[in-house]
């Protein structure tokens, strides 16, 4: 019995060790947020602390297996018994440095922990590795070898007790079972308490970064995979009766008066969607970002309508298109576009826009396979689609396909072929990692995400270019342009992503069809881009009665909020305050609203995210097309 308790103890404290090393690691990458976050010493020394109770319950997790071959190893050959523990140790020490070092991978664009719905982007590996920086997967894959390498070679070294000889007792293996299976089970579930250990037990900061890593990462995504196969089957979000829920939804969409102010000079304008990769509004001066980063858009707001509190309800592009063609806000655990059958249960925004006569079209430099926004777009029936693949091959690429610079002024001439009217959406891309376009960086203050700023300056150089181009155009003059970003992405202000100043972006109406009166203006109204569809059909005399979730933005009795989706909640913004809130764990990131208020605000957010979820599971509720007018 020694020996086999020796062993277990080697074992449990090489496991402990390893889970060290990798948060250190993780800290040494991301180095330069501890510095701007002024993060303390002993903060980031704390989270190794906060972090035992989760590593430790891994540790039982991973000690149960060999736990049990120690008790039966005795009627094994002992080269068999050796060989079983060793590459079960391989195969852990591979697998968990795997998912460590991809969190470090992703937490640079992302900032988050890898979860079930990130796993998702691996069924286009292809997309991933085209997204990454060549230096970055190299170096990934290079300490994923020698990591895994040299911890076996450290656990086969330091930590593996040779066991020399065999127990001669039955009752001493038995009294241990007895003795060590439950204690595995408590470690496991983080004790005797009522409630199971679970992440939030690792949470202990502001500071989001040291909560992240002192989570483990694999019992981070082990649990998110298998609570992800419950929580598209049941609500996970439901925090009241469904009634009062419906009830206080219903509540937020309905309205004084059906009305609309026109800002068009005609019903039926030629529209232009520039759909901006990863624009954040810290891109742009007049949403507080700095002088010079964007100047061809600052010339643009002269022309046009700058909305100033305007968020992305979602952080990845399949979820913009969504909210663009469907008025769908973001979804927590997954997306709409991995999901094709439910296509059918929502609306087309191009669909009621071919009814009126227009041709629609959708035009990306890069590969629409990622996030499956191909097989969404395809179900929309636009009349056009072209993709990267679709592109002269003589048009220079990066690795996501063909730079704005290049593309954009290519686009413009594609316009020129259309039938009017049109609605066409453009994507750019080369604001999006991996930041190869064809240009010297020109601006060098930022401390972090420097080639994100210098990639957004790139992309509004050739929106400048895409201009001059349409302006000589005949369709020009009876044309709405609208340049809004799908999502926004950590900037150099470093934002947490639990904050609406992460989630804002830009959205500007501008062009010859938008009237003077409403040129060179801004507009305050807390929105989103769920808004989008239903603001345009009103503004061309058509129905929305199928866009629930979208809002009128031109309806002065229009009521203001803002959501977006986080992983595990919500965040929720009104002219009363906003709160972030994680479900899983009742906590709030941020909550900041008017005395007297708090409970009515709380209550409305949580019900918009319970409704919501309720109806892209199935458990769907009727809407006539009455509510929002009532």
């Amino acid at each position: 019995m020694r020996a086999i308790l020796i062993h277990l103890f080697r074992f449990i404290l090489f496991w402990l060790l390893f889970f060290t090393f990798h948060r250190a690691l993780f800290f040494g990458f991301y180095f330069s947020l501890i510095r701007i976050e002024h993060i303390g010493f002993v903060e980031v020394i704390r989270s190794f602390y906060a972090a035992l109770p989760l590593d430790l319950a891994t540790t039982c997790y991973f000690t149960l297996i060999p736990f049990l071959l120690l008790l039966v190893w005795r009627h094994l050959p002992y080269t068999v018994f050796q060989k079983i523990i060793q590459v079960y140790v391989l195969v852990l020490i591979l697998v968990y440095s795997l998912t460590a070092l991809a969190e470090i991978g992703i937490y640079g664009e992302w900032k988050t922990k890898l979860s079930y719905k990130a796993l998702a982007y691996l069924r286009q590996p292809s997309e991933i590795v085209q997204t990454v920086h060549p230096f970055m997967l190299f170096l990934l894959l290079l300490l994923l070898a020698l990591i895994t390498w040299g911890s076996f070679k450290i656990y086969n070294r330091f930590f593996f007790y040779r066991i020399s000889q065999r127990a001669t007792s039955f009752w001493p293996g038995l009294l241990l079972f007895f003795l060590g299976v439950p204690l595995l089970f408590l470690g496991a579930r983080g004790g005797i308490q009522a409630i199971p250990i679970s992440i939030s037990s690792a949470y202990f900061s502001k500071h989001q970064i040291v909560n992240l890593v002192a989570v483990n990462p694999f019992y981070n995504i082990v649990f998110s995979v298998l609570n992800s196969q419950n929580m598209l089957k049941e609500n996970v979000f439901q925090s009241m009766p469904e009634d009062e829920a419906i009830e206080l939804v219903q509540a937020l969409h309905q309205l004084k008066k059906d009305t609309t102010v026109s800002v068009l000079t005609t019903d039926r304008p030629n529209i232009v969607v520039l759909l901006l990769e990863s624009w954040s509004a810290d891109l742009i001066e007049s949403l507080g970002g700095v002088e010079g980063i964007t100047p061809n858009f600052r010339e643009l707001e002269k022309e046009g309508l700058l909305f100033t509190r305007f968020y992305a309800s979602g952080n990845r592009s399949q979820q913009a298109i969504g909210s663009l063609y469907a008025g769908l806000p973001g979804i927590p655990i997954t997306t709409i576009t991995n999901h094709p059958e439910k296509y059918a249960a929502l609306p087309s925004l191009s669909k009621d826009l071919n009814k009126a006569s227009y041709h629609t079209s959708f035009y990306f430099g890069g590969q629409l396979n990622y996030g499956n926004i191909l097989s969404y777009l395809i179900y929309n029936e636009l009349d056009h689609i072209i993709e990267g693949k679709d592109l002269p091959g003589s048009m220079p690429r990066g690795k996501l396909g063909v730079h704005d610079g290049i593309f954009l002024p290519w686009a413009a001439d594609q316009l020129s072929e259309l039938p009017e009217p049109f609605f066409s959406t453009i994507f750019t891309l080369s604001s999006h990692s991996p930041y190869d376009f064809p240009m010297e960086w020109v601006i060098h203050w930022p401390e972090i995400e420097k080639p994100y700023v210098n990639g957004a300056y790139y992309t509004d150089m050739a929106i400048g270019t895409f201009f001059e181009a349409v302006k000589t155009t005949d369709w020009y003059e009876h044309t709405l342009f609208i340049l809004v970003a799908d999502h926004s992405k950590n900037s150099y202000k470093n934002h947490p992503l639990e904050s609406f100043e992460y989630h804002k972006i830009p959205l500007l109406l501008v062009g010859p069809a938008l009237k003077p009166e409403f040129r060179n203006k801004q507009m305050d109204i807390i929105s989103g881009n769920t808004d989008l569809p239903a603001t345009l059909l009103h503004q061309l005399g058509l129905t929305s009665d199928n866009y629930f979730w979208s809002k009128n933005l031109f309806n002065p009795y229009t009521p203001q909020f803002a959501y977006f989706e986080l992983i595990e909640g919500l965040g929720w913004k009104n002219a009363d305050g906003h709160f972030a809130w994680n479900c899983f764990a009742d906590r709030y990131y941020q909550k900041e609203i008017q005395g007297g208020k708090e409970e009515q605000v709380l209550k409305e957010g949580k019900a918009y995210l319970q409704v919501l979820f309720n109806e892209f599971i199935g458990l769907s509720w009727k809407k006539s097309s009455s509510d929002k007018d009532k």
